[in-house]
């Protein structure tokens, strides 16, 4: 999704040109907000395949569906709540009969390979979300080396 765009406004009359540039966007919070989707988006990646690889090691690869019952969203929400991560079963894969191994049913034991694959790796998820979100940190610091909020005081002359 590109940025979304800035009105900016060129008025000329006799040879006087002024600029005036206007926008509806925050720009800070719409790069936070894309961030934070980038960042879910890859921990969506992460954990289908922390579950691909535990659900291949449990059952033989026979058609390869089992594991692409997983899928993973990104959820837009509104711009006053945060977006969101959805992580679990296709109803409509192939392989649906992984979410029955998933929960468990009366001549089967749960196995939870999701769930483990996902509260086992919390660290990761964190470290994964940070990294998106450390490039901000490194541009503060610069920022406030360069931006001194004390108080100011001067004359005339300064």
């Amino acid at each position: 999704m590109p940025a979304p765009k800035s009105v900016t406004k060129i008025k000329a009359k006799k040879g006087n040109v002024t600029v005036e540039y206007t926008t509806d966007v925050d720009a800070a919070a719409y790069y936070m907000h894309e961030l934070t989707r980038a960042a879910l988006r890859d921990v969506g990646k992460y954990v289908t395949k922390l579950y691909r690889t535990a659900y291949y090691s449990h059952f033989r690869k026979r058609t390869g569906e089992g594991g692409k019952a997983v899928k993973y969203k990104v959820v837009k929400a509104k711009p006053t709540e945060g977006a969101h991560a959805e992580v679990g079963y296709s109803a409509k894969a192939k392989g649906f009969y992984a979410a029955f191994q998933e929960t468990g049913t009366s001549k089967q034991p749960q196995l939870a390979l999701l769930t483990h694959a996902a509260e086992d790796n919390v660290a990761e998820i964190v470290k994964i979300e940070s990294q998106y979100l450390s490039g901000l940190s490194d541009e503060a610091a610069r920022l406030a080396q360069m931006v001194n909020e004390d108080d100011m005081e001067g004359d005339a002359d300064d």
